[in-house]
């Protein structure tokens, strides 16, 4: 008789329904996914799930919960199983749409997306979902508020400066304009001070954010918005895996001779990491001496200044991950030390 390897609920999470998924691998690695579920997304749903997911489980078995990260749609389910002591991993949707698009899939459902998660998370080892630490997740909601304000800030000036090139402004809407960006700057301000007080109050947190400080471009809410966006690089293993979970991964077409798409970053990961880049990027071209050189090889070869922007971009990102990593501080000249050095040695020997 075949024996039950492994249990996986797959979870397509919408913003007021669970679509779910049961599936299991039997010892000859077969996989059969038997049962299927759509309840709601509060917490009358979650129960009923978790009845449901009890009765048709082998009861010997752990269940490993599999869900794509859906924006905030699955934090309160994730958090209640947390809670409860479930096995929970969550993956990030690109993983899933390439997944899905091996298992040639024609039709794209909430029931056949929630079979693709299931069966993915029964033939691969997904690491488990670990809750964001508090800090981060407070300094994370603050940074993504203060992004709402930038933007909608700027929607206002762009409305501000179209109404003054009226060839008769109205001073009515002039004013109510200018209040809107008097406040949104007392709000960001608010937010600022916010941000300061929690870092401040963390001698460990604000350690290591003065050390990214130090690289060129780096300022408190860059340090800040990499580490709450990535919960302190708590699941991340190596750059490559950085540079995916933010979206700067290079996705290249290529099949035989006659396709050859062109190169471009894949923007299928986390846009506040790769918007939290942008302005960096641009002062680190003028003060980082091999981000600069990066940028002009590039542009000079190209003729696309965006193209030299993003690649100094991930090189910036990578390089807050090591500095962070190894608990250190940025040194302009490490490259030419560490050359120098390595020439003593030899030199020695």
């Amino acid at each position: 008789m075949k024996q039950i390897l492994k249990q996986v609920l797959g979870v397509d999470v919408a913003q007021k329904e669970l679509v779910v998924t049961l599936g299991r691998m039997y010892s000859d690695l077969t996989i059969e996914l038997y049962a299927h579920k759509v309840l709601r997304n509060n917490k009358t749903g979650i129960i009923s799930l978790l009845k449901w997911v009890t009765q048709l489980t082998d009861k010997g078995i752990r269940v490993q919960f599999v869900m794509e990260a859906t924006g905030v749609y699955h934090q309160k389910f994730a958090y209640y199983l947390d809670e409860k002591g479930y096995d929970l991993s969550i993956v990030l949707p690109n993983k899933i749409s390439n997944y899905m698009r091996t298992l040639e899939i024609k039709t794209i459902t909430d029931k056949t997306a929630s079979q693709a998660i299931a069966r993915f998370g029964l033939e691969r080892n997904i690491e488990f979902w670990k809750r964001p630490n508090k800090i981060y997740k407070e300094l994370q909601q603050l940074t993504r508020e203060r992004d709402q304000i930038v933007e909608e800030r700027v929607i206002i000036k762009n409305q501000l400066h179209a109404e003054n090139a009226e060839a008769e402004p109205n001073k009515r809407s002039l004013k109510r304009m200018n209040a809107r960006i008097k406040f949104l700057n007392l709000q960001e301000k608010e937010i600022k001070d916010d941000i300061g007080k929690i870092v401040n109050a963390d001698d460990t947190l604000k350690k290591e954010i003065d050390s990214l400080r130090t690289i060129p471009g780096v300022g408190m809410l860059t340090a800040v918005t990499v580490l709450s966006e990535t919960n302190g690089f708590e699941l991340i293993r190596n750059k490559r895996q950085l540079t995916s979970y933010a979206g700067l991964d290079i996705k290249e077409k290529v099949s035989g001779t006659s396709v050859k798409g062109k190169p471009k970053i894949s923007k299928k990961g986390n846009r506040y990491l790769r918007k939290a880049m942008h302005l960096p990027s641009l002062s680190s071209v003028k003060y980082n001496e091999s981000h600069k050189q990066l940028y002009v090889r590039l542009v000079s070869k190209s003729g696309i200044k965006m193209k030299g922007l993003i690649a100094v971009q991930r090189k910036l990102l990578e390089l807050i991950y090591v500095i962070y990593k190894n608990k250190t501080t940025f040194k302009q000249n490490y490259e030419q030390e560490k050359r120098a050095y390595n020439l003593n040695i030899v030199n020695a020997l």
